[in-house]
């Protein structure tokens, strides 16, 4: 699978950056997410680089066959009627395996949002996870993470120090117009 991912990439004229994370514990935030395609490429990419991560999607789309091919591809049922218990499901989650990386997208929806979302700070504290800097750049068309977070005790100064970076980097989603940098 590893190979077929990666010749697909090529195919669609994408570039990695990074391979797997290195630590046994990772959180890969993904920036700008703007498209459904962004999973699509997403998965692409660190299956082609040897890793394997998981992402968080409503429990509601396990129907079949739609729910066999999510868990195939490493999506993990989540509860989102509770609300708040959903960082704990993941912490929760997480802090059962030795290894387990996690992509997390801070904007939390793929339409345009200016306060991203601080649950990938929480459960990177509850779980020691690594925090890394990810992106899926649709200009450069450049996937992978270049950088790791420090996390404060602050997650919205973090927040604003993501942004940053983000735009230092000169990031563009597929739909350029659901994107902002703003605090």
């Amino acid at each position: 699978m590893k190979h077929i991912c990666r010749l697909l990439l090529m195919l669609l004229g994408w570039k990695t950056i990074n391979g797997v994370m290195p630590h046994k514990k990772g959180i890969i935030l993904g920036v700008p997410h703007t498209s459904a395609w962004d999973f699509v490429i997403s998965y692409l990419y660190y299956t082609s680089v040897g890793g394997t991560v998981h992402i968080l999607v409503k429990r509601e789309f396990f129907f079949w066959p739609v729910g066999f091919f999510l868990r195939k591809s490493g999506a993990i049922p989540i509860d989102r009627s509770k609300g708040a218990t959903v960082v704990k499901q993941t912490i929760d989650l997480m802090n059962q395996y030795d290894e387990f990386h996690l992509a997390i997208t801070p904007e939390g929806t793929r339409a345009k949002t200016i306060h991203w979302k601080a649950g990938f700070h929480a459960i990177a504290k509850g779980t020691g996870a690594t925090v890394y800097l990810g992106f899926f750049d649709w200009r450069k068309k450049e996937i992978g993470w270049t950088d790791t977070l420090e996390l404060t005790d602050n997650p919205q100064e973090d927040i604003r120090r993501m942004k940053a970076y983000y735009k230092s980097k000169g990031v563009v989603g597929k739909n350029r117009d659901q994107f902002s940098f703003e605090d």
